[in-house]
């Protein structure tokens, strides 16, 4: 494989930190970069850079003074809504700056792994493999497709798409709430919470995700992975098993429909993944998440 050094874009994300944490436990070197400041205590100063992933010169002269055999590129506007609501922001940042990315990874032979995510599909089908065909139904997940098709579309092979579903995890100042360490503050105070019915995800751990994505960089993989939890639930299902965890009332979770939140973006009802391709080819063996929240 030759001398292995990774660049990973959106450090400072909870994907990001535990992709920091697992190179420094393996011992493998990196650069974490980010927009703004380092966020992560756990991450040194002298293996993080600040960087625009949309500043394109900026970004060229990164790795044109710096040597990667891997770029894992989580970076992303991920606010679903508020991609709907500033459509020409969401396509420069998940779409465009993907793209001049992915093309000087292939410029310097750079083995590139863009997250991905379920949005791509339309949730009708659910249980969805890698070979399924995406229709996403929102700016969020078309901007994600559009990225990927420039991957599926070219002669470069060096590649590998990690699609994955509600991440959730501990880290250090992350900007976007996830539903876990929501539900765990609301639940434990006693303060009823309204959970959807009608939309099923499966959840996955921040940890499972790194591990995954490494095993592809380990394993130098290529294609196309679906990284997720083992389970997919409704999202009142996940609320009453957090309840049942905590050992709170489960009356606390008032079952709504999605119709009620009034969002700005459509979402695809039913998701989760058939993760045969994943365990197969990358030993991948996601938590389910009775055994992560102990964690949180």
């Amino acid at each position: 494989m030759g001398t292995l050094r990774l660049l990973i874009t959106g450090s400072n994300g909870l994907l990001g930190q535990k992709l920091v944490l697992e190179c420094l436990a393996r011992g493998l070197e990196f650069m974490a970069v980010s927009s703004g400041p380092n966020r992560n205590p756990e991450c040194p100063d002298s293996f993080y850079r600040t960087l625009d992933i949309t500043d394109f010169e900026r970004v060229k002269w990164l790795l044109e003074e710096e040597s990667f055999s891997h770029i894992i590129h989580t970076a992303a506007m991920t606010h679903v809504d508020a991609c709907e609501q500033n459509p020409s922001l969401c396509h420069e940042i998940n779409h465009i700056a993907s793209v001049q990315l992915f093309e000087l990874a292939e410029k310097h032979r750079i083995h590139f792994t863009l997250l991905s995510t379920d949005f791509v599909f339309d949730g009708i089908l659910g249980n969805y493999s890698e070979t399924d065909s995406p229709n996403p139904l929102s700016v969020y997940g078309t901007s994600k497709w559009l990225a990927e098709q420039a991957m599926l579309n070219s002669s470069y092979t060096h590649w590998a798409i990690a699609r994955t579903i509600i991440v959730y995890g501990k880290g250090h100042a992350i900007n976007k709430s996830n539903i876990f360490s929501w539900l765990i503050q609301e639940l434990s105070q006693g303060k009823e919470v309204s959970l959807i019915t009608d939309h099923f995800r499966a959840p996955t751990w921040a940890e499972d995700l790194a591990q995954g994505c490494l095993s592809i960089v380990m394993l130098q993989a290529t294609g196309i992975f679906h990284l997720s939890g083992p389970e997919t639930l409704s999202i009142y299902e996940i609320g009453v098993r957090v309840a049942k965890f905590l050992g709170v009332s489960e009356n606390l979770i008032k079952p709504i429909d999605s119709i009620t939140l009034n969002q700005a973006a459509a979402r695809p009802p039913k998701t989760g993944f058939n993760l045969g391709k994943a365990k197969t080819e990358l030993g991948y063996c996601p938590h389910t998440i009775e055994q992560t929240l102990d964690f949180l």
